[in-house]
């Protein structure tokens, strides 16, 4: 029996003016898995991700997240805060910490949900707890305190937590930024070309940890990458876009064959032989 769908992109357009850049594209990612959303400059990608995590609204389609033991969610009818609390939660492709706080007060603003609540009235409650000292305002604390102290750990940064941010090193700002992603405790992580600026060693780092979150936290990753190696390997699913639709859908062996991804990529003949440079680029297995 087939696992449903966590996130399921069904028939996703958007315009801007007369500009489709987004053509009916669809496709579903499964809980426990690692899918990749690639394709050439322009293809439409990061117009893709802007909708399914609330920065664009889309011109038609639907964006549908199925978490386990609650009702399907619509998130391109939710506003985009709403979209964060639903599960949802991203990384961009340039960094986005705060550079002047410690790396753990960068954990510690993700858990500000867990600590104030969900709605507006349950925050307020909660910051007046918090104000009075009251027990369970102390016990929540603690409980952040930890959660983002475990994700130091698992980071490597712990011995880092009262640096501030932007001190740190490129790989190690990449990682925090993940770690701050996964204190909202999301569903579906979605991660911005997480590899761009990693050297080869760090990029096998950042694989590991993708790896790790997918084994134990169990969720679902959709990421937009342009190193193929380390997508090639990585990737459980691999879906392919071009001039803004789906080109093709598959594993990751299968789409490193299919010739319209060759074409889309090298601009040649179906039937023209994969130089070896770019065949390098292309392989390797999935992440299982």
């Amino acid at each position: 029996m087939s696992v449903p769908a966590l996130l399921t992109v069904d028939e996703l357009t958007m315009r801007f003016g007369g500009l489709v850049a987004v053509d009916r594209v669809s496709f579903e990612v499964a809980p426990n898995e690692i899918a990749a959303l690639i394709g050439p400059n322009g293809a439409g990608k990061t117009t893709v991700f802007n909708c399914v995590t609330g920065f664009y609204r889309p011109t038609r389609g639907e964006i549908a997240l199925a978490r386990p033991g609650l009702p399907p969610l619509s998130l391109g009818r939710l506003a985009g805060y709403r979209i964060g609390r639903a599960g949802v939660a991203r990384t961009f492709q340039n960094i986005r910490l705060f550079p002047r706080m410690t790396a753990l007060e960068n954990l510690l603003i993700a858990r500000h949900t867990a600590l104030t609540g969900a709605t507006p009235f349950l925050s307020i409650v909660r910051s007046i707890a918090g104000l009075l000292g009251l027990p369970a305002s102390r016990r929540a604390e603690g409980e952040a305190v930890a959660v983002a102290r475990g994700w130091l750990v698992r980071i490597g940064l712990l011995d880092s937590a009262d640096r501030e941010a932007g001190t740190l090193p490129y790989g190690a700002q990449r990682r925090l930024e993940i770690a701050r992603a996964m204190c909202t405790e999301p569903a579906l992580l979605c991660l911005d070309e997480p590899a761009a600026g990693l050297n080869a060693a760090e990029t096998a780092d950042l694989a590991r940890l993708l790896r790790d979150i997918r084994d134990r936290q169990r969720i679902g990753i959709l990421l937009i990458e342009h190193d193929m190696g380390m997508v090639m390997r990585l990737s459980d699913h691999v879906v392919v876009l071009d001039h803004g639709r789906v080109i093709a859908d598959g594993t990751p062996a299968a789409v490193r064959a299919d010739p319209a991804v060759i074409r889309a990529y090298l601009g040649e003949e179906e039937s023209a032989p994969l130089p070896a440079e770019v065949a390098r680029d292309l392989g390797g297995e999935g992440g299982r």
